[in-house]
């Protein structure tokens, strides 16, 4: 199988790569794009803010159980990710990692040109937006001191839970990321404390629920307050200080604080390429999923339509349609065909499978 081109460095000698489409952005909607695209014999180049695919996913919740993905009772969001990756092989995506696209220009021969941050030129036949939320950072703790220890001691997103394990910790949020891993590293934490800014939680009524019964059964403690003022010993830090509604300030231990107070959703240069919007959203048809500009299609959280349903499951088959009015925006003159991977020689040979 081919190798998945990277490209994450400054590109080289800022030379124009010719494509059929660029997507813009490396979550699981924009892998799988490849792989719809591939299937039809279109190839793909992928251009992502983040340094590594994987979108949220990979950057917010690695280690998440995902339950909705069709004939995989329970999933990871990393193997999901690495599954994907491995689908898409076949296809040889090429990956510029580390790069934001800031320029979007109709050509006059139809084409569009795209323009990173870096310097990387495309010229391209069509372009699909999968870029989530958009460009996003995790909202940071904003505490006086915090930033030596972001990255360490204080983190927005869990890369290795079991470096957690024995550790006094303390948790700030109140959704399901905060949530579902208050509950994870309660059993497995020397202490871990809940910190919300309110009694109501965002998170699912379930998480919320196993999270009374391990505080009623004493794992964890639950506090309605707002981090106040990191404690630190040196060049360590030795807890945090909350402060609770009525003005009290406690004192609490802790070796890690983890910090889910969601994100800060940006659509960035999105917003400047002349599509149409609603709500901070892409409009979209549901033909094609194209955006109200010809040749821009959008697919996955970034996108809105009347009962769009912000789900991964949802994307993968916006990806699919998607692929074919890329197929027929590209081809206007060729009749399309519908073709089962189970029976079609064609996707055979795309796929790698052997005769």
């Amino acid at each position: 199988m081919s190798q998945m081109s990277t490209q994450s460095d400054a590109p080289q000698a800022y030379a124009t790569i010719e494509t059929d489409v660029v997507i813009v952005g490396a979550g699981p909607c924009g892998l799988f794009q490849v792989f719809e695209l591939g299937l039809l014999g279109i190839g793909a180049h992928l251009v992502d803010s983040l340094n590594h695919p994987g979108g949220q996913c990979t950057e917010l919740y690695p280690e998440k159980p995902i339950y909705d993905i069709p004939a995989l009772p329970v999933c990871g969001a990393q193997e999901l990710i690495d599954r994907l990756l491995e689908q898409i092989r076949p296809f040889n995506p090429q990956f510029h990692l580390g790069q934001e696209v800031t320029e979007v220009t109709r050509r006059e021969d139809g084409r569009f040109d795209v323009r990173t941050a870096m310097g990387t030129h495309f010229n391209a036949g069509a372009i699909v937006i999968a870029a989530g939320v958009g460009s996003f950072q995790p909202r940071r703790i904003g505490l006086e001191g915090a930033e030596p220890f972001e990255g360490g001691a204080i983190q927005y997103r869990i890369k290795d839970a079991g470096a957690l394990a024995g550790k006094q910790i303390v948790i700030f949020g109140g959704g399901d990321s905060a949530l579902d891993w208050t509950i994870e590293l309660a059993t497995k934490a020397a202490s871990l404390t809940l910190v919300h800014r309110r009694a109501e939680f965002r998170a699912a009524p379930a998480s919320v629920a196993k999270m009374r019964e391990l505080e009623a059964a004493g794992r964890l403690r639950c506090h309605e307050a707002l981090p106040h003022e990191l404690m630190t010993d040196g060049a360590s830090l030795a807890g945090v200080r909350i402060k609770k509604p009525d003005g009290t300030i406690e004192a609490l231990p802790a070796e890690q604080l983890l910090v889910f107070f969601g994100l800060h959703p940006k659509l960035g240069p999105i917003a400047e390429w002349g599509v149409e919007l609603e709500k901070r959203a892409l409009k979209v048809d549901t033909e094609k999923f194209q955006t109200s500009v010809p040749g821009v299609f959008a697919v996955g959280d970034i996108n809105t339509y009347p009962g769009k349903k912000k789900l991964i499951l949802s994307g993968f088959h916006e990806a699919a349609l998607a692929a074919f009015g890329i197929q027929h925006h590209l081809h206007p003159e060729k009749r399309q065909f519908l073709q089962y991977t189970t029976t079609s020689p064609i996707m055979h040979q795309r796929l790698g499978v052997p005769d």
